[in-house]
């Protein structure tokens, strides 16, 4: 992406996961970077990482961070957000921020930009992105919502230890090697043992028996759509998969739409790539998702015990179209609209 007008832009969080896969898809992207600060807590500062073929420093994360800065990419988590995203704002840049810290505040878009990007046009300084399970769904259901609406949809996620950072992804070659070895594996960031298991657990439970990784589901997809009247009823898991997200998903519309439709609407929408040929057993995996920007959907056919029913199989990169991608994508829109 080209734009005569060069920005400066910020990375908090930059040598996290999220972080660094924000840089490389800027790079990547050839977004209209005239100066990059990279910013993170003081037991990086000093550290060098490379952009476009030169080192850039690390400083340290601070309510001074700001000054001059156009774009501020937010990876830094729940705490590093609340701290530190108002001091961005008051600096005068707009902030682009991945935690959950502002995704529920009625003033904030919470924006995919192939889904609502007109909600960009209302921003005051903050966009927050949504959770990595919650984009690909959001975008595997945008055209069928708009060819025949939607009324309800049950989704169980498989998702990647990537999305618990470098100790899910630790634990998982850790222990891993420990059961193959004979040895039992030694606990780390999870309750009980990822590899070789499931655990039907992601996120703290709710009083309702949900976990607060299903109710985001529930409750983000419901203000991207702007329609709360969709009924949703996730179960997210931990699988042991290193990278990229995988999603079972059942859809009630609103009108009639056979799978054949449906398949058409979504290898023609932007972003999405249908893998779905079952004679040569060709279908969506992580394996092939993985380091991927695009939501891969398969397995499309009717579901003929309910009304108006489809099934479908989504996967995607959680660390790309799952959280960097979708930020890097949506300053790209800010700019494409002259809001940077």
């Amino acid at each position: 992406m080209t734009a005569e007008k060069q920005l400066t832009v910020a990375i908090a969080g930059a040598t996290g996961v999220v972080g660094g896969t924000v840089r490389a898809i800027l790079e990547e992207r050839d977004f209209p970077v005239g100066e990059l600060r990279l910013l993170a807590s003081e037991r990086s500062r000093g550290r060098q990482l490379a952009f476009r073929g030169r080192d850039v420093t690390v400083d340290v994360l601070s309510a001074d961070s700001f000054a001059g800065v156009d774009l501020a990419f937010f990876a830094a988590g729940g705490g590093g957000a609340k701290e530190f995203v108002p001091a961005a704002v008051a600096a005068g840049a707009t902030v682009i921020d991945k935690s959950s810290t502002f995704r529920s505040d009625p003033d904030v878009p919470l924006v995919v930009p192939e889904v609502n990007p007109q909600a960009l046009d209302r921003h005051k300084g903050i966009i927050a992105t949504p959770n990595c399970s919650t984009i690909q769904m959001v975008v595997a259901l945008k055209p069928i919502y708009d060819a025949a609406g939607i009324t309800r949809v049950v989704v169980a996620t498989y998702q990647s230890v990537s999305g618990s950072g470098r100790r899910g992804v630790d634990d998982l070659e850790r222990q891993s090697r420990e059961v193959v070895a004979g040895r039992p594996p030694t606990l780390g960031l999870y309750p009980y043992p990822i590899a070789f298991n499931l655990l039907p657990h992601i996120d703290s439970f709710l009083p309702t028996g949900y976990t607060k990784e299903e109710q985001k589901m529930v409750d983000e997809t419901h203000k991207i759509f702007a329609d709360a009247r969709i009924g949703i009823s996730p179960t997210c898991v931990r699988v042991p998969v290193y990278e990229a997200h995988s999603e079972a998903i059942n859809v009630q519309t609103r009108e009639k739409l056979t799978a054949a439709a449906a398949r058409a609407l979504l290898a023609a929408f932007p972003g999405i790539e249908v893998v779905d040929d079952p004679a040569d057993l060709r279908y969506p995996m992580p394996l092939d998702a993985a380091r991927r920007d695009a939501v891969f959907v398969g397995r499309i056919r009717e579901d003929d015990t309910i009304e108006n029913g489809l099934n479908f199989w989504c996967v995607c990169d959680n660390l790309r179209k799952g959280a960097a991608l979708n930020a890097v994508q949506i300053a790209e829109e800010l700019v494409r609209r002259g809001k940077l």
